[in-house]
């Protein structure tokens, strides 16, 4: 009766990602085989069900049955590479150099003899005294590349000096004076820089993973914004849509190529990413392998190179682009009718709340007579001073910075100042003085306005009275970093408070807070910083 091995080969039996043969195979969907514990490792780290071979998706994780037949086949190759028996001169394996035909396959090669042994040959090798001090290890190809060339003796030693393998005649003559270790000792090493590396590339991996996520959501969130947006402006233009009808087109045409473009460019990120995962996957399994390699010289003439160039990836971004598209709208509807005034402040407002980010206090940099909430969301003056440690980057005047920095983009937050009679906001870049009373402006690193019993003015240096309609309970804090852009709005009314324009940015910038004193109490209550909503209203 024919064996498997007579009409299949072992490489119809490997598994495509630990590139050996099935343990436990499962046979997915779309018809491809892996091991069950590969193919679930995988989905784990990708978060996604997909084929890694023809890249089908499913959901939800199909379950996983082994498929009798294959690892029954599996075994059969398995149990082949343990059993010693007859291989033809083209099978690939190490043969006995003392055989005559037919070939046994080699059990051992014997460095001191440099020849491969089957058992029935090593046999002196266990029984004669002198012999029996030779160095066997598991047979290898070419075993005279394992010589020393020119003392012929086995190459068993590793110079450090020099970066390769040396005989112990070697060590004694041309490397007397250089570092000389075991093989074994050297493999310890490099297995330990393998191991290094390989947890770096499975650390890229996953920020990868995680990029590729934040692309994700941010589609989702820019295409949910910019339908919200569409959909109030549609709403509060439909007394006037007759006259407004070609001007309003021509805004949504504008909001949908505008996500469109934002679409095409995460895809693209995306993709790049999925090629860099695969990339370094295929490079995590290389070391792996390596890593598992128990023969001391072949893991150090073989060993790759552990050098893993990838794309940085922690400024990249997908930006949400509307602006411009909604001032120009507001502009072309100004003309119609004098309501429209007010929807394009709204609009305004809307657009930049588009950049909206999640910003919480610092309490490293928060003066000691402030007390802050749990959560890093509230922040008031007590008249008690709190025992902190004077860290450098704490504020001797009574103000706090936002933990989160920015270097690039647009962001946006807001403030709830209801029932406050002085505050300060606005941002600061980072190496301001903290430990100075310096005037606030943006010479000295601050962009801020604020309220002092009744009067708002810009902190421009000098200051400039603002004259506003009502008093705000939310100010809205909006910054264009790359166009050197800080505008503050009053959020609920969607008016424009002052904007500071042609700044000149260079280093990070930190949302920044100043409740100012309680003032008897007259000025207790806190600043909120709340969660943003994409409305129009």
């Amino acid at each position: 009766m024919a064996t498997a091995s007579s009409f299949l080969s072992e490489e119809q039996f490997l598994c495509s990602i630990c590139l050996d043969v099935f343990t436990d195979p499962v046979t997915i969907p779309c018809g491809h085989n892996f091991c069950k514990t590969c193919i679930t490792k995988h989905w784990n780290i990708s978060r996604r069900q997909q084929c890694p071979l023809c890249k089908e998706q499913f959901d939800p994780r199909p379950a996983l049955r082994i498929n009798t037949f294959i690892s029954e086949m599996a075994s059969h190759f398995r149990n082949a590479r343990i059993l010693s028996g007859q291989v033809s001169p083209g099978s690939g394996g190490v043969l006995c150099d003392v055989c005559t035909e037919p070939k046994q396959k080699a059990f051992k090669s014997c460095l001191e003899c440099a020849t491969a042994y089957c058992h029935t040959h090593l046999e002196s090798h266990t029984r004669i005294a002198v012999l029996k001090r030779h160095k066997l290890i598991n047979p290898v190809m070419k075993l005279e590349t394992m010589m020393c060339g020119k003392h012929e003796r086995p190459l068993e030693l590793f110079c450090k000096t020099d970066r390769r393998c040396v005989c112990p005649s070697c060590a004694t003559s041309d490397h007397k004076k250089h570092r000389v270790v075991a093989l074994t000792e050297e493999c310890k090493e490099k297995k330990k820089e393998l191991e290094k590396t390989r947890v770096c590339v499975e650390q890229m991996i996953q920020e990868r993973l995680l990029k590729m996520e934040q692309f994700k959501q941010s589609v989702k969130l820019s295409k949910q914004n910019a339908e919200e947006v569409t959909e109030a402006v549609v709403e509060d233009c439909s007394d006037l849509i007759d006259s407004a009808r070609k001007s309003l087109d021509h805004f949504i045409d504008v909001i949908v190529q505008k996500q469109r473009t934002t679409e095409e460019q995460a895809e693209g990120f995306i993709k790049e990413l999925e090629e860099e995962i695969s990339m370094l996957m295929k490079k995590r399994a290389e070391l792996t392998q390596m890593s598992q390699i128990e023969d001391h010289f072949h893991l150090l003439q073989n060993t790759p190179t552990m050098t893993v160039t990838a794309k940085d990836w922690t400024k990249v971004r997908v930006q949400s682009s509307c602006d411009a598209t909604v001032r120009m709208a507001a502009v072309q509807l100004e003309t119609i009718r004098t309501e429209m005034k007010k929807l394009c402040a709204r609009i305004e407002l809307a657009r930049v709340r588009l950049y909206g980010v999640d910003v919480t206090l610092d309490p490293n940099t928060a003066n000691p007579y402030l007390v802050m909430s749990d959560d890093g969301k509230t922040v008031r003056c007590s008249d008690v001073t709190q025992v902190l440690p004077d860290k450098p980057e704490r504020l001797s005047a009574f103000g706090v910075l936002g933990k989160q920095s920015f270097s690039s983009g647009r962001f946006y937050y807001e403030v709830e100042v209801k029932g406050k009679t002085k505050w300060e906001l606005g941002v600061v870049r980072e190496s301001i003085d903290r430990k100075g009373e310096n005037a606030i402006c943006p010479e000295n690193g601050y962009w801020a306005v604020w309220l002092r019993n009744g009067h708002y003015r810009a902190l421009t240096g000098p200051s400039m009275p603002l004259v506003l309609v009502s008093d705000p309970q939310k100010v809205g804090v909006f910054v264009d970093y790359d166009e050197g852009l800080v505008s503050f709005y009053d959020a609920e009314a969607a008016h424009l408070i002052f904007s500071f324009t042609s700044c000149n940015f260079s280093e990070k910038l930190y949302p920044y807070f100043s409740p100012c004193p309680s003032d008897g109490g007259k000025n207790s209550a806190p600043l909120i910083i709340p969660t943003i909503s994409h409305t129009l209203n």
